[in-house]
């Protein structure tokens, strides 16, 4: 009796689990399949980097041409179809043929309305946005000078470097950066790091401290402020360089490992800021001072903090093949 009460339970939870298991199956077939986008030369091959310069030129032609200030961005966006700006500070009033939305958070700008073949004498308007990676189909692109104070850099050891050789090797080979300079400073300059940058150019420096990647150029004499953190006079170093000849320097790329930059932000006498064109600080590894962290992730997504930026897959990662 006992045994053929059991076999009747055991019968019925295996018939439940059956009918369970099959409505299952049924629900997942019925789904609609969730596919990743496709993600084509359009947005992966250097030619993406062609319309991203020629657009932000032209805007910058734009603005000078209406007398009109370059709108606040940091990011941008380059879809298939269109280029997108996304704005820290909103307004409304893009200039044409870029739309803004309703905030005035972002201007987009679809590639047909782009004029071919335009000669642009306009410099760089942003010539420190690179390229974070893809999200969404599209790639996504962050402008280090708008940081205004140093970036954080975190992760593995090996993705970290080749994350930041990513940005270096673009900003030294890419339209977009073709007036920047960058400076490795300390360890960052170590032959593994140069070898994973992988490219040599008059525009890529080294230097033994940060105080003299920054001093390079300037003939003016710096003294301490006195008014400021250490590690905001840090950066106002670099905020402040300026050429040899008074003029505004040209915009750099400094990029120091993050026990380095402690060390010399905590020493005294640090330069006070001059005028000089936004420059960008990358710090390998963690600081509490950071106004922007990238973590790299082991999954090969970074995550752009306070940005909100969702980068499925870093610049340093291969996108995947469809």
């Amino acid at each position: 009796m006992i045994v053929s009460v059991v076999l009747a339970v055991v019968l019925a939870l295996a018939l439940a689990a059956a009918v369970a298991a099959l409505i299952v199956s049924e629900r997942r077939a019925a789904a609609p399949e969730r596919r990743r986008p496709v993600v084509t030369s359009a947005v992966t091959g250097p030619e993406a980097l062609k319309t991203v310069d020629a657009g932000l030129r032209a805007l910058a032609a734009e603005c000078v041409r209406t007398g009109r200030d370059l709108p606040d961005i940091y990011a941008v966006t380059c879809s298939e179809t269109h280029l997108t700006l996304r704005l820290a500070t909103p307004d409304t009033e893009a200039p044409r043929p870029w739309m803004a939305d309703e905030q005035g958070e972002e201007w987009s700008l679809a590639k047909v309305d782009m004029r071919p073949g335009t000669v642009l004498d306009e410099a760089s308007p942003y010539p420190l946005t690179v390229t974070a990676g893809l999200g969404g189909g599209d790639r996504i692109l962050i402008d280090l000078a708008r940081a205004g104070a140093p970036i954080a850099v975190t992760g593995g050891t090996a993705d970290v470097r080749k994350l930041t050789a990513a940005f270096v090797t673009e900003l030294l080979t890419g339209p977009v950066g073709r007036e920047a300079e960058v400076t490795l400073v300390g360890s960052a300059a170590s032959t593994e790091v140069r070898n994973a940058i992988g490219v040599r150019s008059p525009r890529l420096h080294t230097a033994a401290t940060l105080r003299e990647a920054v001093a390079r150029g300037s003939d003016d004499a710096m003294v301490a402020s006195g008014d400021e953190s250490p590690g905001t006079q840090v950066f106002q170093m670099i905020q402040g360089r300026a050429a040899a000849d008074g003029s505004p320097g040209v915009p750099g790329l400094f990029v120091v490992d993050a026990e380095q930059y402690h060390e010399e932000k905590a020493s005294p006498g640090l330069p006070a800021p001059g005028r000089g064109p936004a420059g960008a600080l990358l710090v390998i590894g963690d600081l509490t001072d950071a106004a922007w962290r990238f973590d790299v992730r082991s999954d090969g997504s970074l995550d752009t903090g306070a940005l909100g930026l969702a980068v499925e897959a870093h610049a340093a990662r291969p996108p995947a093949r469809h």
